[in-house]
């Protein structure tokens, strides 16, 4: 992609899962040239992606192998910017690690995605994104007073708090590289991008407004008018109508103006009892039929929507907040908004190793010969 605000960094991506290609994507979308490095055992096969691992190109090399990574440490040499989601140490075991590149490379951004960091002592334990919002703290803040914790599918940990969290580490460290000509590590952890998520929480608790119980707070499901409630179809709205203005027209729409229970609406000890009236009255018509009364209205109301009915939204839509993709489904469209430097539309996500042979030959100087040699042995795919 040439468009974008990121149009002319290049970054190479060490192939991983989760929140490192996420970051890859998020800066591809933005214009960056991104070159995700993936197993030749691969090679040939549909992207496993096909929305995260859009918009870069892809070439299989074997980094376990000694010429394998030489080929990588060239690529990297010629690129702005690098990104890796291994344990620590093993991209030092490859010869992939920061010292070797940087030596090569002074301007370079190692960007680094782990759940737990580099160092501490949960470092070398394994884990995924319910592992790091659980010790993070996140986690237990999530579900119903009288339940268990629900995690909140992988947003917080993976995505959240790793790839957007690189994301913005790699921008502010080649801004700095770009004025200064000098690189450095980002070292990104899950756990980190948590606490971070969890900043006006924590503000909460430090004043004394937030209870360090789950479902009986303003913004975790425990106030009645920041709740999501069942509708006679068995489908959901969800109601946020926290400001006065807000919470009257919700009243007003319900028809529960002169209602003395809901007279006061921050007194805990009745929340529970509103809670209850609102469940009645939600139940007794559609999710539809409460999107079309609360429309326009002022009172923070709105339909929860599927995965699918999602894209279809007249909001959505009228600002093409998801695409059509290559695979014949919606997909999240590049964001967020840029006037001056506007993103172009993200390319497929490529065939594993699509692209060795162009990559290899422009950007990392090796010949036609050499690069079908290396394939012969099994280096390259």
């Amino acid at each position: 992609m040439s468009a974008g605000p990121l149009a002319g960094i290049r970054i190479v991506e060490l192939g991983g899962i989760g929140p490192a290609p996420f970051c890859g994507m998020l800066l591809a979308d933005l214009g960056a040239e991104v070159i995700r490095v993936d197993r030749p055992a691969e090679a040939g096969r549909d992207s496993p992606h096909p929305v995260i691992l859009r918009g870069r190109s892809s070439v299989a090399v074997n980094l376990k192998d000694a010429e394998g990574a030489a080929v990588v440490r060239e690529l990297i040499a010629r690129s702005d910017a690098v990104i890796e989601g291994f344990r620590p140490g093993v991209a030092e075991r490859l010869g992939l690690g920061p010292d070797v590149l940087l030596a090569a490379n002074p301007k370079l951004v190692y960007g680094r995605m782990t759940g737990w960091g580099q160092d501490g002592p949960l470092a070398q334990e394994p884990g995924h994104d319910i592992n790091y919002i659980a010790v993070a703290g996140a986690l237990h803040a999530m579900g119903p007073a009288d339940g268990d914790p629900v995690p909140p599918l992988n947003l917080v940990g993976d995505f959240g708090g790793g790839g957007m969290l690189l994301a913005l580490g790699l921008v502010s460290a080649l801004l700095h590289a770009r004025t200064s000509g000098e690189g450095q590590v980002v070292d990104a952890a899950m756990t980190d991008g948590t606490a971070l998520l969890l900043a006006m929480t924590y503000g909460f608790l430090a004043k004394g407004g937030w209870q360090d119980r789950r479902g009986v707070n303003m913004l975790d499901g425990g106030a009645p008018f920041y709740a999501v409630y069942r509708c006679a179809d068995d489908r959901h709205v969800a109601v946020g109508a926290i400001e006065p203005q807000f919470y009257a027209a919700l009243l007003r729409v319900l028809d529960l103006e002169g209602d003395e229970r809901f007279a006061r609406q921050h007194d805990r000890a009745n929340w529970a009892a509103m809670k209850d009236e609102l469940a009645r009255l939600f139940a007794t018509r559609t999710r539809d039929e409460w999107a079309r009364a609360f429309d326009g209205q002022g009172a923070c109301v709105s339909p929860v929507l599927s995965l699918n009915e999602a894209p279809e939204h007249p909001h959505n839509s009228a600002r093409s907040t998801y695409r059509r993709g290559p695979h014949g489904g919606p997909e999240p469209s590049p964001a967020p908004r840029f006037t001056t430097t506007p993103p172009g539309e993200p390319a497929p996500a490529p065939c594993v190793g699509a692209d060795t042979t162009e990559v290899l030959t422009t950007l990392a100087g090796l010949a036609p010969d050499d690069i079908d040699t290396l394939r012969e042995k099994g280096i390259v795919g």
